[in-house]
Order: structure tokens, then C-alpha cells, then sequence
């Protein structure tokens, strides 16, 4: 890219061209003709107007060249009134001078192949002017003054933008030749235009109500023939008129010679200024590039500083992606070999059997354990119960109801709501003692906080829920580094994150099909204990309520008493009960945990990442089970893509990704990460 414009130089032989066409006419003799033109000229030099002036030549031919003014600075278009013919044709010329009209001799005006946009309105004080021609520029009227030009013969306006002609062309009444482009004119119509140029003037005139005459009838002067004026001979002096001839030759050769060495002065005086101005912008021009040059080094040294600076962040950003790919990776190896470890245990498979003998053995009743009913303490563990599951439930339909309705109308919505919630709180401050009596007096109630404690007490059940937490924080921690990646542009491993979380979603709906299979059995264990309930037999389900409270295996009593009580608090936060024999067994304390790693606690067979991790981290800090957050259970259910922070509520099945919020994904039948069908959705709620 060039810094600086600069003019195109003509050509040497250009210059001489030029120069000798100038001394050629300023030799004695010459003829009325200055013909400049293919000398690559930019503008008309200001000797051809004194030329024009001096000599009054009748003929000045400038076409070919890239002229863009025809009136040079310093000079004025009065030293051409002798001017009968000007060519000015295929040069970049804009606009004619506004004061042309002062060529009142001019008989040929030739502005062909130009740049014109317009014409100025002193055209029409060319009295004399035979011929114009303004063939292929970009005029789009022609000015009403042309109406004036007496003497106009031949008007050439074709390859324009001219639709319309002036009604004051009908007054022109020499015109003989008309040549336009008839297809696109609207004034005169296409119809008259194509018939010839007497049908236009006809038309011209009839619009102008004047009566049409050929121009046959004008007759106009020739161009003038170049010669110089006639002598009349004289019959009786023709000696001395031959002599003053002579004289006047001399007289003429002697101007002529003065005026050369003149001019041969002139000339050298300004090449030796022209070669003092070339040095010194060559001077210049050399400064020019060479501070241009370094410049371009320091940019190029601070482009190159910063494309460095910018790889090395970059390479970075990939070290991490890479570090948090392979944790990643780790833990979806381990959920998968725990997964299959898990499947394919007989003794998980013996566990299930063993609680459902265990259920079994729940349905009967005897005497002493209805004697023994605790019914004030079982009734009030109901109500709370009861109503924690009806106020979370309640308070979930709100939300959700709540949501939806903001769309459309929030105002109306808000005192709804204000209503739902005026009744959860007055649904909860009811007596105690009326909620209560009715459990102790509603059979289906007993029944409801029953299922509701067995659901929670379920170990199975349990386990399932955690491990079900696990996939769908491991689904989100891929979709993450699945929108990182795309933004670092890095697509090497894009495949095998794919692969990763296909098998996590197809482990999450296991899991989910699992879920509910065992909410079916329990169901079915319910349904077998209400079969085998005798229809006399009273407080059946409260009974049942009370015996689940208290229904703990020996063995299982016998270890939480060896373990640490903090430890234990621990495990049933984390749902992870079922690791209690075995730390009963290894008598494994905090101490023996801060020694211990992820790879010991494997081999003892903890095998989930969240338990291990949560775990080593109690070991090394030791405080209060509240303060402990696993890290797995409560990812951040914020992704940035394109730098928007999306909240994340629903899982797609089966493509896995996690990139979508509860009211949006209702709308969605297409995942927006990898376009692929939805065909279920799975709800996260984060604490």
C-alpha cells in the first residue's frame, strides 16, 4: 500500500513530442495549426495559450492526453479567441470553463470520450459554432442556451444519460445532423426521435408553435481556408510590391530567430529548475521512505511482540483446558468402572433381596408393638412429614406457576401469588392438635407419611438419587469444557468428549429407568401391606410409621457406634450409609484419613469421586459437616457462551449437554449445542 500519491510522470519521448511540436510552431512560416495532442499531458502548458495568442493560430488539437481542466492557472481562455477548431477528445476533462462563450470564432467543438457532467450556459453564445460534439460523457440535459447557437449545424449527445431535449433546440434552424441514443428518450418520444432529425425539429417546433423550415434555406459560411490574406497586386508598382514582400520577410525571420533563442532561454533556464526541483524531492523522497521503513519495523516488532504475548496466553489457556480435561476424564472412568462394578455386584443384587424380606417382615404386627404405639410422637413425626412434602410441593408448583405467568402478565401474577403463598403460611400455622387428631383419625393420611419416610429411609433408593447428582454434575462440567474449547477453537479432543458424554447419559437414564422401577417396588410393597392389613385392626399404618422409624439392623447400630460421630454425620449428608461397614470394619479414623488418597480409599472399595474427595477434605480440615460442600453435588449452574451467562436447569437426553433453562427448554424440540433431537429432559435443582 503506497503511502503517498503522486502524478504520473509523462514519458520521455512524450516530452519530446511536446517540445517539438511547440518549436515547430513558433518557426516562421508555420501554419494556423498547434497540435499537442498523445503527450500524456495533465494540463494544458500555459506557452500553448501564448502561442495561441502570439501567433493566432485558428486550429488547437489536445485529444489524447488526461487533461482535467482545459484552462491552465495563470492563464485565460481570451488567448483562444482566434480559435476556429478545438479537439478535445478522449481526455478526463469534468467540465468545460463557464466563460467558453468568449470563443466567439470557434466554428468546431469536439469534446468527445470526457468525464462532462454538465454543460455551461455561456455554450450558447457561440454564434459561429458549426459542429458539438459531446459524444460519451455523463450528461444528463442539455442547457436550454444551445437554443441561441445561430450557425449549429451538427449536435452529437449520444452515449448519455440525455431523456429529454430542450423545446428551445426548435429554434436552431440550421441543424442538419441530430445524433442521440432515440430508445431512451421520453421528450421528444422514442417514436419521433427514431424518425430522423427533421421529424424532431418538427415536433420542437410544433411544441413551440413556430412554423418548421428545412435548413436548406440557411446557408453558413465554411471553415475558413488557412491561408493568409491576399495581396491585391498592383498593376503599376509590382517591383515594390515584391520588395516589400521581401522586407517583411526579413523583418518576420529576424522576430522569429529573436523569439527562438528567447524561448531556447526559457527553456533551459526551466529544465535547470526542473532538475534542482527533482533532486530535492528526491531527496525528500528518500527521507520519506526511509523514516516510512522504520516505522514499519517498529510496528512490525510491536505486532510480533504481541503475537508472542498472545501465544503464550493462549498455550496457556490450553494448559488449563488440557489439565481440567483430564480431571474430567478421570472421574468419568471412575463413574464408569464404578457403574459397571455396581451392575454387575452380586452382593448389591443380595442387598435388594434381603430389604425386601426385610419389608416383608415390616407388614406384620403384633400385639405388643400396638400396645407400645408411641401415637401422640408418631402422629406429630406425620404431620411434620406431611407437611414438609405438601409445603415443598406447594412452594415447587408456585415457583414453577410463578415463572410462566411472569411472562405475560407479572402484575396480576404477583398478587396471585402473594395469595398462594398468604395460603402456605396459614396451611402451616394451623392448630397442631387438629393436625394431629386427623392423622390419628385418617387412615389415608398415616398411609401418605408413610410412603413419604419409606421413600427417604430407602438406602437403595438413596444410593440411585446420589449417583443420579454425579452423572448430571459430571453432564455439566463436559458441557463447559465442550463451550471452552469451541472458543479457543481447539477441536482435537471434541470427539472424545462426545464419546464421554454419550456414556454418562446413557448411565443417567440406567439410572433414571432404576429410579423408577424401585419407586414401583416400594409402591408394590405398599400395596401388599394394605392387602395384608386387617380391616379391624386399628392405628395399622401408624404403627408401621413408627417401626421404620426405629427399624435398624443391629449390625448397622453397632457401627455407627464405633465410627466417628462427626464421620457418620458425614456419610448421610453425602448419602453414602452404605461405605459405614466398611469403615466400621478397617476402624478407619480422621487421623488414618489424613494419610490416606483416593487411590486407598479405591482399594478399600469407596469407589465414588465426590465420597473420596469428601472424605480426604474433612480429614484434613476437621470442622463441621455443614461447612462441607461436595463438590460434584453442587456444581455452578452458570455456562458462558459467546459471553452470556446462561442458567442451566435441564439436562437434553440423549446428547447429554447441560445448556438450557426450565422455561426455554419447554420451547426447544432440537438441543442448541449440537442440534441433535431431544427426547427427554431431565430437571436439576441445585441447593
Amino acid at each position: 500500500m503506497f503511502l503517498f500519491s503522486k502524478k504520473k510522470k509523462p514519458s520521455e519521448d512524450s516530452i519530446k513530442r511536446l517540445e517539438y511540436q511547440l518549436c515547430l510552431a513558433k518557426e516562421a512560416g508555420a501554419d494556423d495549426i498547434l497540435d499537442i495532442s498523445a503527450c500524456e499531458l495533465a494540463e494544458v502548458p500555459s506557452s500553448a495559450f501564448s502561442i495561441c495568442k502570439v501567433l493566432q493560430k485558428k486550429v488547437l488539437i489536445l485529444h489524447g492526453n488526461d487533461l482535467r481542466s482545459l484552462v491552465p492557472k495563470g492563464c485565460f481562455i481570451g488567448a483562444l479567441a482566434t480559435l476556429k477548431v478545438l479537439d478535445l477528445h478522449e481526455n478526463k476533462l469534468t467540465s468545460l470553463p463557464d466563460d467558453i462563450g468568449q470563443l466567439l470564432s470557434l466554428q468546431v467543438l469536439n469534446v468527445e470520450k470526457n468525464h462532462i457532467k454538465q454543460l455551461p450556459d455561456s455554450i450558447g453564445d457561440l454564434r459561429h459554432l458549426q459542429t458539438l460534439n459531446v459524444k460519451g460523457n455523463s450528461l444528463t440535459v442539455i442547457p436550454v442556451s444551445v437554443g441561441r447557437m445561430s450557425s449549429l449545424r451538427t449536435l452529437d449527445i449520444s452515449e448519455n444519460s440525455i431523456t429529454e431535449l430542450p423545446k428551445e433546440l426548435a429554434n436552431v434552424r440550421t441543424l442538419e445532423s441530430l445524433i442521440l441514443d432515440a430508445q431512451v428518450m421520453r421528450y421528444p418520444p422514442a417514436s419521433v426521435c427514431t424518425a430522423g432529425t427533421e421529424e424532431v425539429q418538427r415536433y420542437l417546433c410544433s411544441e413551440m408553435g413556430l412554423e418548421y423550415c428545412p435548413p436548406s434555406q440557411y446557408l453558413l459560411p465554411v471553415l475558413e481556408d488557412d491561408g493568409g490574406k491576399q495581396e491585391v497586386d498592383c498593376v503599376d508598382g509590382e517591383e515594390m510590391a515584391w520588395q516589400s514582400k521581401f522586407m517583411d520577410y526579413e523583418k518576420r525571420k529576424v522576430q522569429k530567430h529573436l523569439e527562438k533563442v528567447i524561448f531556447e532561454k526559457d527553456l533551459e533556464e526551466k529544465q535547470r529548475e526542473h532538475t534542482q526541483l527533482l533532486l530535492l524531492n528526491n531527496s525528500r523522497k528518500e527521507d520519506v521512505l526511509l523514516s516510512v521503513k522504520l516505522e514499519q519495523q517498529r510496528l512490525e516488532l510491536g505486532v510480533s511482540q504481541q503475537q508472542r504475548a498472545q501465544e503464550t496466553e493462549r498455550q496457556k489457556m490450553l494448559d488449563k483446558a488440557r489439565l481440567a480435561e483430564s480431571n474430567i476424564m478421570s472421574r468419568i472412568s471412575d463413574l464408569l468402572l464404578d457403574n459397571k462394578r455396581q451392575a454387575k455386584s452380586a452382593e448389591f443384587l443380595q442387598a435388594l433381596e434381603e430389604d425386601r424380606i426385610r419389608m416383608e417382615h415390616l407388614t406384620a404386627i403384633t400385639q405388643d408393638e400396638a400396645n407400645s404405639l408411641r401415637k401422640k410422637e408418631v402422629a406429630s413425626a406425620m404431620q411434620r412429614m406431611l407437611s414438609e412434602s405438601y409445603s415443598l410441593r406447594l412452594l415447587q408448583e408456585a415457583r414453577e406457576a410463578k415463572t410462566q405467568i411472569l411472562v405475560s402478565e407479572t402484575c396480576r401474577s404477583l398478587d396471585y401469588m402473594d395469595r398462594k403463598f398468604d395460603q402456605v403460611l396459614s396451611l402451616q400455622q394451623l392448630d397442631k392438635s387438629k393436625a394431629i387428631s386427623q392423622i390419628l383419625q385418617e387412615e389415608e393420611i398415616q398411609k401418605a407419611a408413610f410412603e413419604a419416610l419409606q421413600l427417604q429411609k430407602d438406602s437403595v433408593h438413596a444410593y440411585i438419587r446420589n449417583q443420579i447428582k454425579l452423572i448430571e454434575a459430571e453432564l455439566m462440567q463436559l458441557t463447559k469444557l465442550e463451550v471452552k474449547r469451541r472458543n479457543l477453537d481447539t477441536e482435537n479432543l471434541q470427539e472424545v468428549l462426545a464419546d464421554q458424554r454419550t456414556a454418562l447419559s446413557d448411565i443417567l437414564q440406567q439410572l433414571l429407568k432404576q429410579k423408577d422401577q424401585r419407586e414401583e417396588e416400594l409402591r408394590m410393597v405398599l400395596v401388599e401391606m394394605e392387602q395384608k392389613s386387617e380391616s379391624n385392626q386399628q392405628n395399622y399404618w401408624m404403627i408401621q410409621y413408627q417401626r421404620l422409624l426405629d427399624a435398624k439392623p443391629l449390625s448397622l447400630r453397632m457401627q455407627e457406634a464405633a465410627v466417628d460421630a462427626d464421620l457418620g454425620n458425614l456419610l448421610c449428608k453425602l448419602s453414602a450409609q452404605h461405605y459405614l461397614p466398611i469403615i466400621a470394619h478397617q476402624r478407619i479414623t480422621a487421623e488414618a484419613l489424613r494419610h490416606m488418597t483416593t487411590k486407598d480409599l479405591r482399594k478399600l472399595g469407596i469407589n465414588e469421586v465426590g465420597v473420596q474427595k469428601a472424605l480426604l477434605h474433612w480429614a484434613r480440615e476437621h470442622t463441621l459437616c455443614r461447612k462441607l460442600v461436595h463438590p460434584l453435588q453442587a456444581p455452578h449452574s452458570n455456562i458462558l457462551i459467546d459471553g452470556a451467562v446462561l442458567s442451566s436447569q435441564v439436562i437434553f437426553l440423549p446428547c447429554g449437554h447441560v445448556c438450557c433453562c426450565q422455561t426455554c427448554s419447554d420451547a426447544l424440540q432440537s438441543c442448541p449445542m449440537c442440534r441433535g433431537t431431544v427426547s427427554q429432559r431431565v430437571r436439576l435443582y441445585h441447593g
